[in-house]
């Protein structure tokens, strides 16, 4: 009995470093765009991107509700939680595509979007995320050379949306297209980034 157990054991030692090492490449980022609807789609398309949810980070009421955030009373942003592999992709590549889906030279509002919930933000899970994200704010400063209103902030306890709310561009796209083009998000985006 005792030899068969110390198979196990030793089976069980072996295999779970290699466990872990799947389990550590699996990393975790926040970030608040304004409409939590429109940061889902750019990190969607890119590969090493595991999933998306939409949901409400940064403030200080338990299990907010839309209704709630949306009127601006409970200081929560509306935020993406992004999975990814970071074997295969990197945390600055998606700083990278953060500040290029978002105008972080206004306060407190993104595009027609107003209020601190719509607020921009880095919700950092690491010191090391919040060091390239302090980074990558000072390189955006400097290529837009004015005031940048993008907080950098340790996240917070993260409470998904509802679920209509969750990958809603792709749930009702002729919706998601006018709310985007009337908001003149893209227009704003070209303005500041370019094509």
């Amino acid at each position: 009995m005792s030899k068969i157990l110390a198979i196990i054991i030793s089976i069980f030692l072996i295999l779970s470093p290699s466990a872990n090492a799947e389990t550590d490449k699996i990393q975790t980022a926040t970030f608040a765009g304004g409409c939590f609807w429109c940061m889902e789609p750019p990190y969607d398309k890119v590969e090493g991107v595991i999933s998306t949810t939409s949901g409400y980070t940064g403030g200080n009421v338990k299990n907010p509700t839309y209704k709630q955030v949306s009127q601006g009373q409970t200081g929560h942003a509306e935020a993406v939680q992004v999975k990814y592999d970071s074997s295969k992709i990197n945390y600055e590549y998606l700083l990278d595509i953060f500040w290029k889906n978002i105008d972080p030279t206004v306060k407190n509002r993104q595009f027609c979007d107003v209020g601190n919930q719509y607020r921009s933000g880095i919700f950092y899970h690491s010191e090391e995320q919040k060091q390239l994200a302090l980074a990558s704010r000072e390189k955006v400063k400097k290529q837009l050379n004015g005031k940048i209103y993008t907080e950098i902030t340790p996240v917070k306890d993260f409470y998904p949306a509802e679920e209509y709310h969750q990958d809603y561009y792709k749930k009702n796209p002729l919706l998601y297209k006018y709310y985007r083009f009337r908001c003149g998000r893209d227009q704003r985006l070209k303005e500041l980034w370019g094509s």
